[in-house]
């Protein structure tokens, strides 16, 4: 099962952050940079992903829809739902950034890789986690607005406006300027990569380091975080069993089922910790960390189902009405 190696940088960016947070002046210079790497992380999202590739999935709209369902319906309504568990086995402060969790949009790259290697539909978990990634620029804060309120830790009206300054406008931007720069970002995207990731980082570490400074961490015991743990794992296990399942039900064909499988049980880190950090502010570390345990989490359960189903057998009726999601392109795959 794979460890993730960027989440094992992510740790030490918090064990730095525990040791070594930035205090005083470092703090605002940390903060100002983290505000410009985030409108930047944002902005390059917007130039690579491609909306006519992906709005040429809508021919395939109940696949899109059932994922979109998944997503920003099914989700939130089971984080409701784990309400009753504090002060059992969570705290506020780790209920808040669970229910973020459930807000946060699908990914595009890890749906598409376990997608091919489970041999789905390919083209569908494209646009599908395009269609999240765009959907989720304006539902997750609108979600969050509506249900973390003025208990979100920070969050206020205030935070709908720092989300339109800091995401959604250089989001627009990006798409944009696309055409312009559209080929120098596909050219370079391994280099833009690494800015991805060194800007996410960077993220963390001031939140962390707010979250040290205010000694919010005294909050989180071991039996907490097993607590955490143990509510994820239940939590991801019931969205992949609704995705399998429910969409059996739905009379969805084999392929389709794997794309929205993979698609429609996970979130986003690149997303989610940007947002956090705007919509949190310096209580954004307590709210990430669920984020982070259930990314590496769901990597680790989805790398062996996807094994597993590459070497189910072709089914009787693989010639089900599920062939027209083939739509898109490679291109997209580049987007994230």
């Amino acid at each position: 099962m794979p460890i993730d190696p960027y989440i094992l940088l992510l740790l030490g960016t918090v064990g730095l952050a525990a040791l070594l947070p930035a205090r005083g002046a470092a703090a605002e210079v940390a903060s100002g940079a983290s505000t410009a790497a985030i409108a930047f992380l944002f902005f390059l999202y917007g130039a690579r992903l491609s909306t006519r590739e992906a709005l040429e999935g809508l021919r395939h709209w109940r696949l899109h829809g059932t994922v979109l369902l998944c997503t920003f319906v099914a989700f939130p309504l089971l984080g409701l739902a784990a309400r009753g568990l504090v002060p059992v086995l969570l705290t506020h402060s780790l209920y808040q950034g669970l229910l973020f969790l459930t807000l946060v949009p699908s990914t595009i790259q890890s749906s598409i890789a376990f997608t091919s290697m489970a041999r789905g539909n390919v083209p569908a978990a494209i646009c599908a986690g395009s269609f999240s990634s765009l959907a989720g620029i304006v539902l997750t804060p609108l979600l969050a607005a509506a249900l973390l309120g003025g208990s979100g830790g920070g969050f206020s009206a205030d935070s709908l406006v720092k989300i339109v300054l800091q995401l959604l406008v250089p989001f627009l931007a990006g798409q944009l300027l696309r055409p312009v720069i559209g080929g120098f970002v596909l050219r370079h995207r391994k280099a833009l990569g690494y800015v991805d990731r060194g800007s996410i980082l960077l993220v963390v570490y001031t939140a962390f380091s707010e979250g040290m400074v205010q000694g919010i961490w005294h909050q989180v015991s071991p039996v907490r975080l097993g607590g955490l743990l143990l509510v994820e794992a239940v939590l991801l296990a019931v969205m992949l069993a609704l995705t399998w399942y429910g969409t059996k039900a739905l009379r969805f064909g084999r392929e389709d089922r794997i794309a929205i499988q993979f698609a429609g049980s996970k979130k986003s880190l690149a997303s989610g910790l940007p947002m956090a950090s705007v919509l949190f502010g310096a209580h954004a570390s307590l709210a990430v960390l669920p984020l982070m345990l259930f990314h590496q989490m769901q990597l680790m359960v989805c790398a062996v189902i996807a094994k597993r189903r590459a070497h189910d057998p072709e089914p009787a009726d693989a010639a089900a009405p599920a062939a027209p999601a083939r739509t898109g392109t490679v291109t997209a795959t580049r987007a994230r």
